[in-house]
Order: structure tokens, then sequence, then C-alpha cells
């Protein structure tokens, strides 16, 4: 089993990939078992959504190219970049609190996966970045559009344009991260939650719906539309073929 799905006493669901042995990577069962993470927290027991990974080194180092880069045309890239997407608004747009538990390192689409979060709790120490353009493609989950939205600040756009992995600590500076720990994750993580959790769910509910009308009004799922779409274009080109060439060469050879 790629996930697992839990419900826990405090009232909040927590999804965690379990592909330790590929740091975390998305492939098509993690999507699978996201959109039903996702679908199950509508529940009226559930009061939010935790995301993590399993183990220490990773949260999610982004989509499994060792499965992905079968994909070569633009299309059959566009099938992927547009499925992940959908989900990720989704869980954007889920009317309760979401967060991304960065147990360890969040890279590419790990990073698409947390700020598509309501709030983000990492561990000292670890790293997270855009790395998208060193593959010569950009995000194409809606991860950048959703952060120049989050974070309306210059930082935003050079955090993509330099496609560079940042301390934990950077980041919280800058507000991509919201709280960092260092003990254990589930306990930090309900510790957090805990003065939230105590509130009714209709409140919580009524205060996302404030952030979920704005994404509505100004066409957020329109401009991730386009993000997905210039992606798609860029992963059909040479330039990114041969990236993944290089990576699949190193992979065979270790």
């Amino acid at each position: 089993m790629a996930y697992t799905i839990e419900k826990s006493e405090k009232g909040y669901l927590l999804f965690t990939i379990t592909r330790v042995d590929k740091r975390n990577a998305v492939d098509y069962d993690v999507m699978e078992g996201l959109s039903k993470a996702i679908h199950l927290a509508a529940d009226p027991d559930v009061s939010a959504l935790v995301i993590t990974g399993e183990g220490e080194k990773a949260f999610c180092s982004g989509g499994d190219l060792s499965v992905f880069h079968m994909l070569e045309k633009e299309e059959e890239a566009y099938f992927m970049l547009s499925k992940m997407s959908k989900i990720l608004y989704s869980l954007l747009t889920l009317p309760i609190p979401t967060i991304a538990l960065m147990n360890g390192h969040a890279v590419g689409g790990g990073c698409e996966i947390a700020i598509a979060c309501d709030f983000r709790l990492a561990r000292k120490g670890i790293k997270a970045g855009f790395i998208q353009g060193k593959q010569a493609i950009t995000t194409g989950w809606g991860g950048g559009t959703i952060l120049a939205e989050k974070l309306l600040t210059p930082l935003s756009m050079k955090l993509l344009m330099d496609a560079e992995v940042q301390k934990a600590e950077r980041l919280t500076e800058i507000g991509l991260i919201d709280a960092l720990y260092e003990n254990d994750p589930i306990k930090e993580c309900e510790s957090y939650l805990e003065n939230l959790l105590s509130k009714d769910k209709a409140v919580l509910q009524s205060y996302k719906q404030i952030w979920i009308r704005r994404w509505e009004e100004t066409n957020l799922q329109e401009r991730i539309e386009k993000e997905v779409q210039n992606c798609a274009r860029l992963w059909e080109s040479e330039t990114h073929h041969h990236y993944v060439k290089m990576f699949m060469n190193k992979k065979t050879k270790n």
C-alpha cells in the first residue's frame, strides 16, 4: 500500500504517504489515496486533514520519475498533471483546515502538496524547495499559482525561479512554513492543532469559506489550468527529456 488513512480520536484525518524507499514520491496510487482522503474528510466527524510522509527523511519528493518518465508527449504529461492539479485544488478548497506535517524534506511536487494545505508544520533541519526549474519544467500541479496567491511578495517568484532547496528555518522567516517542531511529529501536530480543534466545526468551515470565496472570485482554478498546460508543453521539450534520461541512468547505476 502506497498510503494509509487513519481517523484520530481527536477528530482529524491523517493521510500518510508510505513509499519510504521512493522518498515518498507520488505515483498514481498516492494520487488515488489522497483523493480518497479528501473525500473522507468531508465526513461530519472530521474537523481537519493532516498530510504527512512515513519516516524522517522525506515528506514527499514530488512526482515519481521512475513511473512518470514514460510520459513523453505533451498530451500524456497533461493527463497526469491535470489529474493531480484537480486533486490539489480539491485539497485547497476543502472546507476544513488542512495541515502539511513536513516530517522530512519536501521538494518539487512535495512542495506543491504542502502549499495547497492551509498550514505547514515542519521538523527543524529539513529542507524544501520548488526544484522543477532544474528539470527544465515548471510547477505543474498548481503549486506555483497557489504559492503566488498565498505568498504575496517577490520572494515567491524567486523561490520558483531559483529552483533551490531552502532550510526550514529560512522558509519560516518568509512565511512559507508556519511553525517548526523537534520531537514526535504527531504529538507536535496535535499540540499545534489543539486550540483549532476545540472550536465548533461550523466556525472553522465559515472561516475557511472566506478564502474559498476569494479563490473562486479570482478564478484561481482557471489560472492553475494555465500552469498545467504550460508545464505539459515544457515536459515534451528535449531539455526535459535529457534531464529525465540522466536521472534514470543515475538510478540504474545506483
